[in-house]
C-alpha cells in the first residue's frame, strides 16, 4: 500500500516542470513501480490486494493543485487498469481518496482558520478526516470483506465530492 505523496502547489502558469515531474514521480510513478514489483508474486499465489492512497483532489479540482490533482487522478486510473489486467488473477486493486486528514502535516497546513474555514464549508460533515478513518478503510480493503470489490475509488471525504 503506497502512502507517500507530495503536493507542490502553484498555479498552472507558474508550475515548474521540475515540480510537475517530482509530483508525478512520487504520486504516480512510485505506486506503479511498487505494484509492478509485487504483482508477479500475487499472480503466482493467485491472490493479492493493492490499496492506493489517492485524494479527493483526484475527483475535484483545487486551486493551485494542478500537478497534485493530475497525479492523483492518474493514480485512480492506474488502479482501474490494475483491475483490468490483474483481477483475473484474483488481485483486488482499489484506491482511497480522503479529504484533508489531520496528520501532523495536515494540521500544519490546514490548522490556521483562514486556511481551514473555506475548505470545511465545502464538506457537508463539516470536519476533516482523522488518520484512523483512513486506516480503517485500508483494513476493510485488505480484509476478505472486500473480496468482490475491485477497481473502485472510495471517496473518504465527508461528502465533499457529493456536492
Amino acid at each position: 500500500m503506497p502512502r507517500s505523496g507530495v503536493a507542490l502547489l502553484d498555479p498552472l502558469l507558474n508550475l515548474s516542470t521540475k515540480n510537475w515531474d517530482a509530483t508525478m514521480a512520487i504520486n504516480l510513478r512510485a505506486p506503479f513501480l511498487l505494484a509492478q514489483a509485487f504483482a508477479p508474486g500475487m499472480i503466482a499465489q493467485k491472490s493479492g490486494k493493492i490499496i492506493n492512497i489517492s485524494s479527493q483532489a483526484s475527483l475535484a479540482a483545487l486551486d493551485d493543485h494542478g500537478a497534485y490533482c493530475a497525479s492523483k487522478a492518474g493514480l485512480n486510473m492506474l488502479t482501474k487498469m490494475m483491475t483490468c489486467e490483474w483481477a483475473q488473477h484474483n488481485i483486488q486493486s482499489n484506491a482511497i481518496a480522503p479529504t484533508v486528514v489531520l496528520t501532523d502535516m495536515g494540521k500544519t497546513v490546514w490548522g490556521p482558520e483562514e486556511k481551514s474555514k473555506p475548505m470545511l464549508s465545502k464538506i457537508p460533515l463539516g470536519r476533516f478526516g482523522q488518520p484512523v478513518e483512513v486506516s480503517d478503510a485500508v483494513v476493510f480493503f485488505a480484509s476478505p470483506a472486500s473480496d468482490l470489490i475491485t477497481g473502485q475509488v472510495l471517496a473518504l471525504d465527508g461528502g465533499y465530492t457529493a456536492l
